[in-house]
């Protein structure tokens, strides 16, 4: 009998489900921009300082180890878009057929020179970090503007012939387009995802997909969408909320706000004025997030730095939108003797910044608590002391170092959230 008890105590002591069933608390790992750490020319192989991949593999590693199912608090993993860097084609022949046409640009058509170099580095690396998640944890991945097959300046926005980057009318506007490389690496029938339970639903061969995630005592529907949109995709996601009726739900997408909070289109890469096939960030909050009362949460990356913002939905309810990109961070190219792009502006890594949510049930008022860690220096936001003066000023330069640091360590309270969704098992 003695044996059974002992048995017993140990079984229950070492399995994360027993142990998580009546856990009310559950962390959300976003993965910001990481095609710093992928690109090509920031590899030791292009002559670069250090292997910026490495930073990469870290941050999946960290987070395969803080999985439930290895005895973590993470219950669900967001990427939240342009995953790689450079593109293959200088235009996909769907727009080319459409009559769209590329404009050459001094500034940016070096920069997105398209390279083979995105098959055979940047891509692999991107799976192979992604890899470690595998069987470990439900996730999933958006694709940005960069992990498109190309990126253009088009013809009917061209920049001037000699752009000044102070002034963004004269860069011109660029558009991306096709996305075979990333189904390709994230596609539906990738083994990321055919077969998995846990994920739901796709369209457009996997570029927008839904999972469903349990913790914390309810069952959550997450929807990924891609860059800007079409009607096709908010068509298909309202689809996905009616069949999993009730579900809180959260989505991820690349492009939405701006460091200010506000929900509008980055000037240089701003797909509806380009492609009126395209959804603006204004007119994904219209068509869609407002109109499903299930929708509580947007997560989003693109432009560089952090905002959070919230809103009341057409029925009266809290939708919380959050911004977090650190693609722009680059004190480890600093202090590793890279040469800056321009005075007081570093090459952008990302130095290991993503963000952790941990989402708190336990309390009558349920709250997210936003934190940001660096993988690479193994430390809060909050505790390190060279934050701002590393970051806020190519970031947020109008906030003091108490401002920054709050941008990046907060908490949401969830008002209204029991009321809509009950209180859990």
């Amino acid at each position: 009998m003695l044996k059974r008890i002992i048995l017993a105590v140990v079984l229950l002591a070492s399995t994360p489900a027993l142990a998580d069933a009546t856990d009310r608390k559950f962390t959300i790992a976003a993965i910001p921009d990481t095609q710093n750490y992928m690109d090509y020319t920031h590899q030791t192989g292009e002559g670069f300082p250090f292997d910026a991949r490495d930073m990469f593999f870290e941050q999946m590693e960290y987070i395969a180890a803080n999985v439930e199912s290895a005895g973590g608090e993470i219950a669900f993993v967001t990427g939240l878009g342009d995953v790689w860097q450079h593109q293959t084609m200088s235009i996909d022949p769907d727009h080319y057929m459409r009559g769209f046409r590329v404009d050459e640009n001094s500034m940016f058509s070096k920069m997105f020179k398209p390279s083979p170099k995105v098959l055979d580095v940047e891509m692999p690396a991107a799976k192979k970090g992604y890899e470690l998640l595998m069987g470990k944890v439900p996730f999933s991945v958006v694709p940005g503007n960069h992990d498109y097959d190309a990126m253009w300046t088009d013809s009917k926005f061209p920049s001037a012939a000699k752009p000044d980057p102070k002034d963004m009318s004269t860069i011109g506007v660029l558009h991306p387009g096709g996305l075979s490389n990333f189904r390709a690496v994230f596609g539906e029938h990738t083994p990321f995802f055919k077969g998995r339970e846990w994920y739901v639903a796709a369209n457009d061969g996997g570029a927008d997909s839904a999972q469903v995630f349990e913790a914390g005592g309810y069952k959550f529907l997450h929807i990924g969408l891609q860059f800007d949109p079409p009607d096709t995709s908010l068509e298909w996601a309202a689809r996905v909320i009616e069949q999993h009726k009730g579900l809180p739900t959260i989505v991820s997408t690349h492009d939405y706000m701006n460091q200010k909070g506000e929900r509008v289109p980055n000037p240089i890469i701003d797909g509806h004025k380009v492609d009126p096939q395209d959804n603006s960030p204004q007119m994904i909050w219209d068509k869609f997030l407002s109109q499903h009362d299930q929708i509580f949460m947007l997560l989003c990356g693109h432009e560089h730095g952090q905002a959070v913002r919230t809103d009341k939905n057409r029925f009266g309810n809290d939708v919380y939108q959050v911004l977090a990109d650190y693609q722009d961070r680059g004190q480890t190219a600093i202090d590793a003797g890279a040469k800056p792009r321009a005075p007081g502006y570093p090459i952008g890594i990302g130095d290991g910044w993503m963000r952790l949510m941990e989402f708190d049930f336990e309390a009558k008022t349920p709250v997210v608590r936003v934190k940001t860690y660096s993988t690479h220096y193994k430390q809060l936001s909050s505790k390190t002391k060279q934050y701002a003066k590393w970051y806020r000023d190519h970031e947020q330069p109008g906030m003091s170092d108490k401002q920054f640091h709050a941008a990046d360590e907060f908490t949401i309270t969830l008002t209204d959230f029991m009321e809509r969704f009950g209180k859990g098992s």
